[in-house]
This record gives C-alpha cells, structure tokens and sequence, in this order.
C-alpha cells in the first residue's frame, strides 16, 4: 500500500474539529475534551449526510441522507499514514499541546451516522489491521460515536461484537427522552421503546457509554419534566437489561451550524453538576465535560 503524505497541520484545539484539516478524504485528527487526549478520526460521511439533524451539531451544510460508496482503499492508506507518522513520526510534537499528547482512540464519527454505511462492517475490518499493523490492538480504545438508529440491523451488531474483541467502546446518544424533546433537539421521530432496544442491543454486545448533550433553549434549561422522564427512560431500559457503563455529560463546545444555533447557550456549572449528581444517585459513572 503506497504511503499518503502527510501536510503540516495548525496546532489542535478541542475547539477545532475540521475534518478536512490533513486535506485527507476520511482520516481527521482532533483533540478530543472527553477522551483527554488525541483521537483520530474516521469519517464515514464526506458527504454531509446524517439520518438525524440534532440542533446543536456543527456539521456545516448538513443533510439528511446516509452515508456514500466508501473507497476502502483510500481510506486505509489515509489511516496508515496518520498512524504512521503518531507512531513513528514527530506528529505529536509538530502538532499537539504537551499536556496531551497521548494517542486516546480511533474514533467512527465524523459528519453523519457512521453505521449508516453499507460498508460498516468492512470498515471495523480495516480498523482491527491497522490497529495490529503498529502495534497498537487492545492498547487504545476504537470509540463508535453513534446515534443508535441503526442497531436493529445484524450488520451492525455484527461489528459490535467484533470491536469488542478490539478494546471497542459505544458512545450512545442519548439526549432526551420525551418524545417530543427527541423530536426537537435530535429531529426525529423516535419513541422510548426505541430508544431502549436500542440501548441494550448495543450494551449487550460492547462496553457502552451514553452521551449526552445539555444547554438552554431562548435562555430556559431543560425543564424538570424533561429529565425526570431522561432519568426514567434510562431506569427503564436498565431494569429491561441495559447496561451502560456511564453517561458522557456534555454542554455547548462549537458553535451549531443549524439554524437553531441564536436560541442555544451554554448551562451553568452549576447546573451541570447538580444533573450528574442525580446521575450517579442512579450508580453511574458520569464523565463531566463543561
């Protein structure tokens, strides 16, 4: 496989999430704040295209669609080259702040629903090789950042299982749980019963997280009807044979792209950290990022 270039890179930022910022196709590296450290990425969706529109993402021209033809190749040889040059090159120092330079993860995410790719399963293939090709299998996390629509689908669980075996992890998204909460800030229509298969289909079959996005509307926090039916839901679906490992509580960090974006503002701390207290009074972990 012929090597990519890699170009020079400004330094990396959390607030820096360009995926075109090698000038790769698929391949990104960010700092991540959750994962404390550098995460690459995998952009399944070059094309904008995502099943869901939450109203505080940042994808720019995002629309509604799944994911296209992917060229594995390509995709493979953008990935030996980012990880060639962590791993044996002065990446890290060219490019990242001290304080993180730690290589945290390979990351499905990117501009729409990974798992919306046909490919998804081939795509976990190509990962696990270049994962053992430098040495790096089962010493960092490969992290499915995922809305969870498509885990009714055999493929999907499939490849699950398999990260598994990889030292996988699912990042769930889990923003709301009324129906019309999810209807708003994630522009579909899903109901609870959704929203619990769907959590134990992936929780059954790799280490799970949820993650979930907090923040005010015209200036007004979630109202105290929405989370205690968020805190029920999620009850439920434990009691119904979930297992998340915790929950990934986060607030505003870019600024959206949809046209929403003037009504959303950042929570208080304060706020943030009086919800992850009712969290973990349910016995989860929760990872706080303000």
């Amino acid at each position: 496989m012929s090597e990519t270039p890699l170009k020079t890179v400004v330094p990396l930022l959390v607030t820096d999430h360009r995926r075109d910022i090698l000038g790769f196709r698929y391949i990104y590296p960010v700092v991540s704040r959750r994962a404390g450290g550098v995460s690459v990425g995998i952009n399944l969706n070059p094309n904008n295209a995502c099943n869901w529109r939450c109203i505080y993402c940042q994808v720019p021209d995002l629309v509604r669609g799944n994911a296209p033809q992917l060229d594995l190749a390509v995709l493979e040889a953008e990935l030996a080259a980012m990880l060639d040059d962590i791993v044996h090159g002065d990446f890290m120092q060219r490019n990242v702040p001290e304080d993180v330079r730690r290589l945290n993860d390979l990351a499905l995410s990117g501009n729409g629903e990974p798992t919306s790719s046909r490919q998804f399963g081939d795509v976990v293939t190509v990962l696990g090789r270049q994962l053992a090709h430098f040495g790096l299998l089962g010493k960092i996390k490969l992290v499915l950042i995922t809305n969870g629509s498509q885990l009714y689908k055999p493929m999907v669980q499939e490849a699950l299982t398999r990260m598994r075996e990889m030292n996988g992890e699912v990042w769930f998204k889990y923003d709301r749980a009324p129906q019309e909460g999810v209807s708003f800030v994630n522009q579909v229509a899903l109901t609870p019963a959704q929203i619990k298969r769907h959590l134990i289909l992936a929780s059954t079959r790799c280490p799970t997280w949820l993650q979930t996005c907090m923040f005010a509307v015209d200036g007004e926090p979630p109202a105290e009807t929405e989370l205690g039916a968020w805190l029920g839901l999620l009850r439920e679906a434990i009691d119904a044979g979930a297992r998340p490992e915790g929950v990934l509580l986060y607030g505003l960090a870019r600024p959206s792209t949809q046209p929403e974006a003037p009504r959303l503002t950042r929570l208080p701390e304060t706020w943030m950290r009086d919800f992850a207290g009712r969290i973990e009074q349910m016995g989860l972990p929760v990872k706080l990022s303000l």
